[in-house]
């Protein structure tokens, strides 16, 4: 009973603080406050997915906020020249590109996946902004209409970018917890010795986590310049943090071997929510920042200390 309640304490964390910010102000439930938070939880849970799979390997990636802004920048290049679709497929190819260097630099090289993820979040962020000269991306009639109706559009009343992280969801849980590749991932992030000498190749598996990841930065990038109608390449600051914070409040462990895309979402929504409310108590975005930096590092250390009783 103690553990199903822990199971669960995501939801009912991100429960309490939405029932606690609607009784403080009446404007949260108002349909423009819900489609903005909508639109903010998009982006970031397409990015805290991807991150999810990599910290269930036993690793993590702080250069996705890079790969949001290479991904955004080169999808708006490519588009101007050869249309919506080409420019789409180049930012989630710059993405997983990212992605795979990570995971090379993680697994063939040997690299702490701080030091590796920290070189590529640097080189990334500096390639895009000498290649852009730190100016957006729109060209001189903007982005094409397709691109700047996908940013713009509703399906049902709910944003077509919100639908995006929804169809991902259901690809990511399935090979997640339904696949032979999902159980071996797990397995690698719990014991990657013992993964080993039962046949499955973790330095393949690791790998492959870092593809998805990038892939999922890719994706969140273009969203984000749809959004923005432009390539920004300062975009994406701090959404390495949001998205690791988020995997963790939402139970994954930093030690590897735990996680559930669900959770990942409720912990995305529980931020994005706590700093909605704060915003609508006028509260100094200074504070904000203070407010979500606590709630990371009480999520680690509450994963510190399950992972303490246990051993």
């Amino acid at each position: 009973m103690r553990q199903r309640f822990l199971d669960q304490m995501p939801f009912i964390i991100l429960a309490i603080l939405c029932l606690g910010t609607a009784l403080m102000t009446d404007r949260f439930l108002s349909a423009v406050n819900i489609s903005n938070v909508m639109l903010q939880a998009s982006v970031m849970a397409v990015v805290a997915m991807g991150m999810t799979y990599v910290i269930i390997s036993g690793g993590f990636d702080i250069s996705v906020g890079s790969t949001v802004a290479a991904a955004g920048c080169a999808a708006a290049v490519v588009m101007l020249e050869f249309g919506t679709g080409a420019g789409v497929a180049a930012g989630i190819a710059v993405g997983c590109l990212v992605g795979l260097l990570n995971g090379l630099l993680v697994t063939r090289l040997d690299l702490n996946p701080f030091i590796a993820t920290l070189g590529s979040m640097v080189v990334v962020r500096g390639v895009v902004l000498l290649l852009t000269g730190g100016r957006p991306i729109m060209g001189e009639e903007g982005l094409p209409d397709a691109f700047i109706l996908y940013g713009r559009a509703r399906l049902w009343g709910v944003p077509l970018l919100t639908w995006t992280p929804i169809v991902l969801f259901g690809l990511l849980w399935w090979v997640l917890h339904r696949s032979a590749y999902g159980k071996r991932l797990y397995a690698t992030g719990g014991n990657a010795q013992a993964a080993y000498l039962a046949g499955i190749n973790t330095g393949r598996i690791r790998a492959s986590a870092y593809v998805w990841c990038g892939a999922m930065a890719g994706v969140a990038g273009v969203m984000l310049a749809a959004r923005l109608q432009s390539g920004q390449p300062t975009s994406g600051e701090f959404y390495e943090l949001m998205a690791i914070a988020a995997a963790v409040v939402g139970g994954a462990s930093l030690y590897g071997g735990e996680g559930r895309l669900a959770k990942t979402i409720a912990g995305v929504l529980i931020i994005v929510v706590l700093g909605n409310a704060l915003n609508l108590m006028n509260v100094d975005s200074y504070w904000q920042r203070i407010a979500i930096g606590v709630v990371i590092v009480a999520a680690a250390a509450a994963d510190r200390l399950r992972h303490a009783r246990r051993d």
